[in-house]
């Protein structure tokens, strides 16, 4: 018995089969492939399939391409607040205080610092969800709350409801004189680290939070399990 031709190759045997034959019109062509795919519609399928694994291959090439490029301003800038600074391999975060994936995953961000103090944190301050979160972010990378950054850190994420109010109130909680902060949160150098920030996200390809990266990998979304084993990756490499 004659096996039947996967899907693609009998579509390519009807194209040729066509133009071995006594010239046809294109739109009597045209009918012929159509029929026959609707007769196989599994051929678009597979077709669809195909151009989705080029297309993700041809991003993830280019996202290399961009990590490689742009890993300085990734990983060593200076002015981003680094935890466990000392640590051989990094990771890094995008990320917004009113992000509820952000604070989803936050408690397990700490606890993945606490327990490597090998690997380096990198906090990218990537406010993308209006005024609050730009203020905040602001207040953040000022001079008075660096030295409070993680129990701030700590304290924004678990804070459902942030405002002026809360924000102060947090402040206050770890230390911080609010207005001296909101005051030094002015400065035009905050606003060119934040403009910074969101063009590096961009030349990443990286549109939403929280985002991490490490080493190659850009791992979009609260993916906990991919975050734990790019790390484990990262250090059986370093």
């Amino acid at each position: 018995m004659r096996k039947p031709l996967p899907a693609a190759l009998a579509l390519c045997a009807a194209a040729l089969a066509l133009s071995a034959c006594d010239r046809v019109s294109d739109d009597a062509f045209g009918d012929r492939v159509r029929a026959y795919l609707l007769e196989h519609p599994e051929v678009i399928e597979e077709a669809v399939q195909k151009l989705n694994e080029k297309r993700e291959a041809e991003a993830a090439q280019a996202a290399t391409a961009a990590l490689s490029e742009y890993r300085d301003e990734l990983e060593r800038d200076p002015r981003d607040f680094v935890a466990n600074p000392d640590g051989d391999v990094t990771v890094v975060e995008f990320f917004d205080y009113r992000c509820g994936y952000c604070k989803l995953i936050a408690p397990e961000v700490q606890k993945l610092i606490e327990a490597n103090p090998n690997v380096r944190f990198v906090f990218k301050e990537f406010p993308i969800f209006g005024e609050q979160s730009n203020e905040t972010a602001a207040v953040m990378l000022t001079d008075q709350v660096k030295p409070k950054t993680l129990a701030l850190h700590e304290r924004l994420m678990a804070e459902k409801s942030l405002d002026d109010a809360a924000l102060d109130r947090h402040l206050r909680a770890v230390g911080v004189d609010p207005a001296a902060a909101r005051q030094a949160a002015k400065s035009p150098d905050i606003d060119q680290q934040i403009v910074d920030t969101h063009e590096l996200a961009s030349n990443l390809g990286i549109n939403g939070t929280p985002a991490f990266v490490v080493g190659d990998r850009i791992i979009s979304g609260a993916d906990l399990e991919a975050l734990k084993a790019a790390i484990a990756e990262a250090k059986a490499g370093a």
